[in-house]
């Protein structure tokens, strides 16, 4: 993941050495779903880098996911950092555009800062 210029890339990573640990397999077997995030520097839609947090086989990669997530969100790198992070809540960010979502609802809505690891420093 690097050569990202997006400071959610070094939350995925975090979160990629996370979900090799005990703790980071217990999430898989707790939440089983895998979502696309498509993350913007500055503007939705706008030169978006993808990342695919796959929470039933325990990975992050970069790049699109090869077959239909569960849920794509789209925000821009402030906007994920802040739901990430518990700053920001993640369905008020939704009500005022800050996110789109494709996909089911229901995953959508088990994408909460608990999945993440706690960053020790951004």
């Amino acid at each position: 993941m690097d050569g990202s210029s997006l400071k959610a890339a070094q939350l995925l990573e975090q979160m990629r050495l996370h979900l090799a640990t005990d703790a980071g397999k217990e999430l898989t077997k707790k939440v089983g779903l895998v979502y696309q995030l498509n993350i913007a520097p500055k503007k939705l839609g706008v030169d978006e880098e993808i990342y695919v947090v796959d929470l039933k086989k325990g990975e992050v990669t970069k790049g699109p996911y090869q077959r239909k997530p569960d849920a794509t969100f789209s925000f821009t790198d402030n906007d994920f950092l802040g739901i990430a992070t518990g700053k920001t809540n993640p369905q008020m960010a939704f009500i005022r555009g800050a996110i789109k979502i494709k996909g089911s609802i229901s995953a959508a809505q088990k994408f909460t800062p608990d999945i993440f690891p706690k960053p020790a420093k951004l």
